[in-house]
């Protein structure tokens, strides 16, 4: 439209000139201008015509010039992804279409063309339209001989009118003589008149002409005339004005009316007082709350327009709004309190301040508001503030007294009929008035800035704590509704609904509730009630179980957000936090302990202590699903409590009647079984919540109840799945920590939960879901992992933990059948590994729909099962997985009758490459080379030679770079000299570690190789001749080397050897031919050395055999750091393991051990899990926020990767230095740092982690990936800063894990 000319417009405007005559008719029949503009934009569905007018066709034609390319484009993309299953449906193409070509830059640049264009066709159609109408009014005059112009009907948008009546139009004399008759000085017959023609006026003309400033004062004055009519048509006038016109010319005849009720309220004659009440069947009452009415209205309505205007015409209104409902507050009016202002009509008539609401909503009005109200008008914050003291005097002197305050404030709510209202009604309602405007007002900071205010008969100014207390004070001291027919709407306006609606919505606005409700003095507030019972103390509270459950809501609301957490752990200020005065957890805790045990006599009997009850165990679940929050509650043993009462509860439960069919469902026998039932569910939902946090999950294992639990997490799971309410986030958490321990993962297949995920796999990989069939075939997959199945292979990862693992397939044959139906459905993981990742015969491959797919799945979840080397020893050991994977590469190759045949290069084919490689191959991000799993584009599409029998081709080995030459430097050389000082001098210990630290970090390539060996050697054993260094006290070791060597190693130790071996002697540190032999020397002998450390444990569980089931991944590098000398690395050991630190560096030494206590061993949970990934956890959200909510979105918890890591000592996720200097700094510095690394790897991987999270792959990035670029010096600096901080905390936890169950129970004590 760029060449626009005038013959284009005149071709236009006759075109929109057509279209508005044709529709004439149906515009002038609407009540509103609102009304007429729906009309239009609905034309096509009520105008049988409308594709027939020449402006609609323009339209169409212009339209497709412009956007017809992008509209096909698009289609044909969304067809070709429709057919493929992407996008389903007629609609939703439509829908999919109609949003990219609006997203398009030529639709854009298409509607600002036309919005120009029809700019200058509107405008100049209104011109001519404004001429031919002062024409016509012109001859109209000449022929009518200066008679006043008749009556016509307009049909104009701007003179529309909710009365639909004729207008009569008016010239600028006309009005100006309309408006001298409207004088009151006039006589009564001359303004009737006057005001009838006004009343047939177009408002158009009125509010535009040149007297209108004057019309309205007059008619202002007007208002008061003791003729109601005459008042009555004005107000006519006004709210045809209101409802028909823009905000613009509104603002003046809104001030108008305002203006007129202050003066009317200042005036003389003005003598109503609160105390005589409220008639408001008289007449002069009546006609003064229509004017007040209208003017709310009015005040509902201008929000949603006064932005589109200049700011001076909204401060106009806002600030006639405000001088009008301070007028009780102006200096000249006598000093009684018993004046019954205007905001009194307002709050008849607005109860819950829906005007202050919308006029705060917004920060272009709410800046205006907060201005005027602090620097005018501040009178109107000190009088709400006032009622509501007041009303809390009241309440108070009416509890004390026993006397029911609710005679006067139910009162008012519930009597329909009565057209009067007595003084404390009308106190009560401008009460509620005065409360949600304020409860409107903390909620925004603007708002908060006009504290405290100063009251007049208090000599303390009243803050924002001070009213929040004040609120809450109101929760229990108010009157409750009382069980009556009426009662749900009297609680509509309840002091406690009201006052609870404001502090959930404070709980909601993070950063208005951690100035307002996050401070010492709200919390004690709100915790009242509870210490009032705990101490014993008579309690005055109106419905004492209702007040519990509201005071429980608002508690738990504020422990679910961070900084409220901490408020209610530690107190408004941690560190000036009180011994003597117990933080709000404390309370808590104590009080839903003395309700689990009915140690309240009070509320013994109640009809809602059970309610009371779980809303209160709501309350600690909101702070024992964080680590920092179950570190409080430990003491107390809350799960103790909640584990008895179960079982208590479910003995009843089993006696409870099997529901008959026909029976009486609402007989008290049956809803007392329901209340017993869903009592059970509440408390296993309590105990299941447990397991969010590592020692959370073994503080459950310990109750007894984790099976039960697991049960019902399955049971509600598959109720929510069924109603498409499932939220994942927490679930998957649980299921999480559940798989990373063996009893949890038992638990986890006993329930049903394995066989529902891997049916629920199986369908997707091979059935597909059932109503897509219908209508139309599955879709050809894109990604190795379909989209649709995503989830659950997710869902395997974290559920085939090596904990897992060991429990689900020891001893567990794959069954290798002969045929396969198509109709048999795998029910557990022996059954995946069979059907979908040991494809050895022709049965298993034709008995898949999906062939490639499925097994390209089944290759991918093994790839990940395999990052964790204890899994990979048992599934190669158990399956012979890789000779599996190398007779499927032998057969995947072209055939030919001379010479051996190339490898066919394949999606399976190359998964299978990545994965052999993966798992015969040990070494860090620089030590080995994997290659890729995607093919890449040229004449070579896949470079990496492919192999069916080992060894590996050595270019999957990386070239190790030369080792640097030592670098001697003064801490260096001291470092040197410590170490061959022959006398230990006091302090050895301690100056050893700082120059440790300092060669770390100026040069860490020289603590390495003989150094390091002889360093932590050292170090070792001077510790080990201490006795406060010494934490497990063990027997000397006297097995002979002939008992040891007849035992033999297990296949999955001697695969672990091989490995470690070959890693050894590529990284040069082995040289020996005999250094398997030395190595299981060494395992042999630490199995019979840790024997006579354990306990026998009679369990079900595979882990706590005889056998320590996985790898010694410790004992391994420690033989390598000793470069493969035995009784060397064998004494090490022995000394080490008198050391706290070995208890978490060295897995298998606590394995059946007598230092733990025997309900710890039986658990089959190992201290790195409940101690070390338990404090991770901890310090991850308090030191990276947002690594610790990606973890969370992605429903994968730290501590599964953090043991992988820790169990396996980083081989494979670091090179060989960095496994060094992690083994260096646990011993040297202390077992805490195992933490703070863990913390400076994710620190690293932060931005990965995030990445990652929203690809959603985040446990696939974390298991598979190796730890590129971390270096253990790089962060060391860090971990110190940690160590300040954690270290005291982190020691005890530590220290305590030889009596970790019976020191929670005497703490409790």
């Amino acid at each position: 439209m760029s060449n626009f000319t005038s013959e284009d417009e005149a071709q236009l405007q006759s075109m929109l000139r057509q279209l508005l005559q044709s529709v004439k008719e149906k515009i002038t029949g609407a009540p509103s201008a609102e009304r007429a503009e729906e009309i239009l934009l609905h034309l096509e569905e009520t105008d049988e015509n409308f594709h027939n007018y020449e402006f609609v066709k323009y339209l169409r034609q212009y339209i497709n010039n412009n956007v017809g390319s992008v509209i096909e484009e698009e289609t044909e993309r969304c067809t070709s992804a429709q057919n493929q299953g992407e996008v389903s449906g007629y609609d939703t193409l439509v829908q999919h279409v109609a949003k990219k070509t609006r997203e398009s830059k030529e639709y854009r640049e298409m509607m600002h063309a036309l919005k120009n264009v029809m700019m200058v066709v509107v405008e100049s159609l209104i011109n001519k339209f404004e001429e031919d109408r002062l024409r016509n009014k012109e001859l109209e005059s000449k022929t009518k001989n200066q008679r006043q112009s008749g009556c016509y009907t307009d049909s104009c948008s701007d003179s529309d009118s909710s009365f639909n009546q004729s207008y009569t139009f008016m010239s600028q004399e006309q009005l100006q003589l309309l408006a001298e008759r409207l004088d009151p000085l006039q006589p009564k017959e001359v303004r009737q008149e006057a005001l009838q023609t006004l009343c047939f006026a177009s408002p158009s003309d009125v509010l535009s002409s040149e007297g209108w400033p004057n019309l309205r004062k007059h008619l202002t004055l007007s208002l008061s005339d003791p003729d109601a009519t005459f008042s009555e048509k004005i107000l006519r006038f006004y709210a045809k004005t209101f409802s028909s016109f823009p905000f613009n010319m509104t603002r003046d005849v809104y001030t108008s009316l305002a203006k007129h009720l202050e003066l009317y309220f200042l005036s003389g004659e003005y003598s109503l007082r609160i105390s005589a009440g409220l008639d408001v069947s008289n007449t002069d009452i009546n006609h003064l709350l229509k004017k007040v009415r209208l003017l709310n209205e009015y005040q509902k309505e201008a929000p949603s327009s006064w932005i589109r205007h200049p700011e001076k015409y909204m401060e106009e209104v806002v600030e006639s709004t405000l001088s009008l409902l301070s007028v009780k507050c102006e200096p000249n009016l006598p000093a009684s309190s018993d004046f019954l202002g205007p905001v009194y009509f307002l709050a008849l008539l607005d109860t819950k301040a829906v005007w202050f609401k919308k006029w705060m909503h917004a920060y272009y009005s709410r800046t205006v508001m907060v201005k005027l109200l602090g620097k005018k008008y501040k009178s109107l914050i000190n009088a709400a503030v006032q009622q509501c003291l007041d009303y809390f005097e009241f309440c108070k002197a009416s509890v004390n007294k026993n006397f029911r305050a609710s005679n006067f404030s139910l009162q008012y709510c519930s009597d329909k009929e009565n057209l009067s209202y007595t003084g404390p009604e009308l106190q009560y309602v401008y009460f509620v008035h005065s409360l949600c405007l304020l409860g409107r007002l903390l909620i925004y900071k603007q708002g908060q800035s006009l504290f405290p205010v100063q009251l007049k008969n208090r000599k303390d100014s009243v803050s924002i704590t001070d009213l929040l207390v004040l609120f809450i004070q109101l929760i229990y001291c108010s009157p409750r509704s009382p069980k009556t027919a009426l009662a749900e709407h009297t609680e509509n306006y309840s002091p406690v609904s009201l006052v609870m609606e404001i502090l959930q919505v404070l709980c909601d606005q993070t950063g208005c509730a951690a100035e307002c409700l996050y401070t010492d003095a709200a919390i004690d507030a709100l915790l009242h009630p509870v210490q009032s019972l705990l101490s014993g103390t008579e309690v005055h509270i109106n419905g004492l179980e209702t007040t519990l459950i509201d005071v429980s809501d608002i508690l738990a609301r504020i422990a679910a957000v961070e900084d409220g957490l901490s408020v209610l752990l530690y107190g408004e200020n941690e560190k000036a936090a009180k011994e003597d005065s117990p933080t709000a957890v404390h309370v808590i805790v104590e009080f839903t302990k003395k309700l689990l045990h009915d140690d309240i006599s009070v509320l013994s009997g109640c009809e809602l202590l059970p309610v009371v009850k779980g809303a209160f165990i709501f309350v600690c679940r909101q702070m024992y699903r964080t680590c920092e929050g179950l570190q409080m509650l430990i003491p107390y043993g809350l799960h103790e409590s909640i584990a008895e009462a179960w079982k208590k509860t479910s003995l009843l439960s089993e006696r409870v009647p099997t529901p008959v069919t026909g029976g009486d469902s609402t007989s008290s026998k049956s809803l007392e079984s329901k209340n017993i039932l869903l009592w059970e569910e509440t408390l296993l939902d309590a105990l299941l919540n447990f397991s969010t946090t590592p020692k959370g999950l073994f503080l459950l294992h310990s109750t007894g109840a984790m099976n039960d639990c697991v049960n019902f997490m399955f049971n509600s799971l598959s109720k929510k799945l069924q109603t498409d309410e499932y939220e994942e986030f927490g679930s998957r958490a649980i299921v999480t920590q559940m798989a990373t321990t063996p009893a949890g993962a038992v638990a986890l297949q006993s329930s049903g939960f394995i066989k529902a995920l891997v049916t629920e796999l199986w369908a997707l990989l091979e059935c597909g879901k059932d109503d897509l069939r219908i209508s139309q075939p599955k879709s050809t997959p894109v990604d190795p992992i379909d989209q649709s199945c995503q989830k659950s292979f997710l869902s395997l990862i974290n559920l085939l933990t090596y904990p897992a693992v060991v429990e689900l397939l020891s001893n567990q044959d794959i069954p290798n059948k002969p045929t396969y139906s198509l109709r048999e459905v795998p029910t557990d993981t022996v059954d995946i590994i069979d059907r979908l990742i040991i494809l050895n015969s022709d049965a298993k491959i034709h008995s898949l729909f999906n062939y490639e797919q499925s097994h390209t799945f089944g290759l991918r979840l093994l790839n990940v099962l395999c990052c964790e080397l204890n899994t990979l020893l048992l599934l190669e050991t158990q399956y012979k997985v890789s000779q599996a994977l190398l007779t499927a590469q032998e057969e995947n190759v072209t055939e030919t009758s001379e010479e051996p045949g190339d490898f066919i290069v394949d999606g399976l084919s190359v998964e299978r490459n990545h994965v052999l490689v993966r798992i015969n191959l040990i070494g860090g991000p620089k030590e080995r080379i994997l290659p890729s799993r995607v093919l890449d584009k040229g004449s070579d599409p896949y470079p990496w030679p492919m192999f069916s029998s080992f060894p590996l081709p050595k270019c999957y080995l990386a070239e190790l770079p030369r080792k640097a030459e030592f670098k001697q430097d003064k801490d260096f050389d001291k470092l040197l000299s410590l170490l061959k000082c022959p006398e230990k001098q006091t302090g050895w210990t301690e100056t050893c570690r700082k120059q440790f630290c300092k060669v770390m970090k100026a040069r860490p390539d020289n603590i390495s190789g003989t150094i390091l060996a002889e360093l932590i050697e050292k170090l070792v054993s001077h510790l080990s001749e201490s006795q406060s260094d010494c934490y497990f006290r063990t027997e000397n070791y006297k097995a002979v080397d002939a008992a040891v060597k007849k035992e033999s190693l297990s296949s999955v130790q001697q695969l672990g050897v091989e490995m470690t071996v070959r890693y050894g002697k590529y990284l040069s540190l082995l040289k020996e031919e005999h250094a398997e032999d030395g190595l299981c020397f060494v395992l042999m002998h630490c199995e019979k050395f840790l024997k006579q450390q354990q306990r026998t444990v009679v369990s079900s569980l595979c882990c706590l055999q005889e056998h320590y089931t996985a790898y010694d991944w410790f004992a391994s590098s420690v033989f390598l750091i000793m470069s493969g000398d035995g009784e060397r690395t064998l004494k090490f050991l022995q000394q080490f393991s008198h050391l706290l630190v070995s208890a978490f560096l060295w897995i298998p030494r606590l394995h059946l051990s007598i230092h733990l206590p025997a309900s710890t061993v039986e658990s089959g949970i190992h201290p790195v899990y409940f101690c070390s990934t338990h404090h991770i956890e901890m310090l991850l959200k308090a030191e990276l926020p947002l690594v610790s909510s990606a973890f969370h979105r992605a429903g994968f918890t730290p501590s599964q990767i953090c043991l992988q890591w820790i169990t396996q000592c980083f081989w494979n996720y670091m090179d060989w230095t960095e496994i060094c200097h992690y083994i260096a700094l646990c011993i040297l510095l202390g077992p805490d740092y195992q933490v703070y690394m863990c913390i400076s790897v994710f620190r690293h991987l932060q931005q990965d982690i995030l990445k990652h999270t929203e690809a959603q792959d985040l446990q696939l990035f974390l298991k598979e990936e190796a730890l590129h670029g971390f270096r253990v010096s790089d962060y060391l600096e860090y971990m110190e800063g940690l160590e300040v901080i954690y270290r005291p905390m982190l020691l005890k936890e530590m220290s305590s894990i030889k009596g970790q169950s019976t020191q929670m129970k005497q703490t409790n004590t």
